[in-house]
């Protein structure tokens, strides 16, 4: 059996260059990939397809220069960058590119997309929880737009057996993290934060199945390894996304291990599963409508502090780190109602910035620091 380190070697090598991923999916199915821009999408009805679902969330260090034309100086780094890549070509390869809409940023992208690669828009319902039937209908309706320009663009026909049979290798593939998430959380001294991160990215660059194949004698690796000590302080981190990688270097620096987390680019991706049934359109709608906890899935209700504080409690965590991405409205408005709910339950917190275009990043250190000493 592989050793820990060799496998979590596999999962960062793909983590660091999906391009190579996409390029030996092709040269093994003849099949090339669909880009998804962030945040949710049905990626089953791509998987469906045969073509490669790869995700789409920008670039670290990435120098803005052509993007600014297009886009205002306070659009999010992940759009900015992302932007700044379509550019430069390196998009072009794809064979169509899937947005969803949720913020105005994301809108904004979406009309502004220059790529030779074919656009599909689509839209999530707003009002998902006091009219949900509705909203199963619309969101229904919304992905058999997708499905049907994903049959138009790459020519091929999806039926409603093959969308069925891609939500079941998603639903293994997020069980498999689950455990692989709270593995890590039961020996926080075992896996470095970076190697935890590259693990759950890696997802976005690989055919499910094969990352969940991976993933399980990963587990079982884990499972199977000593205890190692661990004194320092148990967090649960929350946002859009924790990159650069340098910014998981200074948590470990100063004693931090992540035992869960509540980021879009990892476990709300696939926090749960989609129910079987007949028509896969309406249960991949009925999972949207389902999902809470994010700022850019509308809920009046504002459920994210309370999944929070219940994460905290089962963890058995220090604090909550909020990473906010720079120029996220969503998640800027909520943060508010966050800070007087960890009042109010006694959940020590700390809110840092997230901006993929840093490069120095010594302001984080420094409140990093302070709040381990703190706490």
């Amino acid at each position: 059996m592989s050793t820990i380190n060799e496998l979590i070697s596999r999962f960062k090598e793909i983590a660091d260059n999906p391009k190579k991923a996409m390029d030996d999916y092709r040269a093994e199915t003849g099949k090339g990939a669909v880009g998804i821009m962030p945040v949710y999408c049905p990626e089953e009805i791509v998987h469906a397809t045969g073509y490669l679902p790869i995700g789409m969330w920008g670039a670290q260090g990435k120098n803005i220069s052509k993007a600014r034309a297009l886009l205002p100086p306070f659009a999010c780094s992940i759009m900015q960058s992302s932007m700044e890549l379509q550019l430069s070509g390196v998009y072009d390869e794809l064979s169509a590119v899937i947005f969803s809409v949720p913020c105005d940023t994301l809108k904004c992208m979406s009309q502004k997309w220059k790529g030779k690669a074919p656009k599909i828009v689509f839209t999530h319902p707003q009002n998902r929880k006091a009219a949900q039937s509705a909203a199963n209908v619309f969101c229904r309706e919304e992905y058999l737009h997708v499905k049907e320009e994903l049959e138009d663009i790459l020519g091929v026909q999806i039926t409603n057996k093959d969308i069925n049979n891609s939500i079941a290798v998603y639903n293994e593939n997020r069980q498999a993290l689950r455990e692989f998430s709270d593995l890590v959380a039961e020996n926080p001294g075992l896996i470095r934060l970076r190697d935890r991160h590259a693990v759950i990215k890696a997802r976005w660059f690989m055919e499910k199945s094969r990352h969940t194949a991976l993933l399980k004698e990963l587990n079982d690796a884990i499972r199977s390894a000593e205890k190692v000590p661990f004194n320092g302080k148990r967090v649960i981190v929350s946002g859009i996304t924790l990159e650069p990688y340098e910014v998981l270097d200074i948590f470990e620096e100063f004693g931090f291990a992540i035992v869960a987390d509540d980021l879009a680019h990892e476990t709300r991706n696939f926090r749960q599963d989609v129910p079987q049934d007949e028509d896969p359109l309406m249960a991949l709608a009925r999972a949207w409508n389902l999902f809470d906890g994010c700022s850019l899935a509308t809920d009046a209700d504002k459920p994210k502090g309370r999944i929070l504080i219940d994460a905290v409690n089962k963890y058995k965590a220090d604090a909550v780190i909020i990473c906010m991405m720079k120029f996220c409205d969503p998640e800027e408005f909520d943060y508010p109602i966050l800070l007087q709910e960890f009042a109010e339950a006694g959940v020590k917190n700390l809110q840092i910035e997230i901006d993929q275009e840093t490069t120095s990043f010594e302001q984080i250190r420094t409140r990093i620091q302070t709040f381990s000493e703190v706490i």
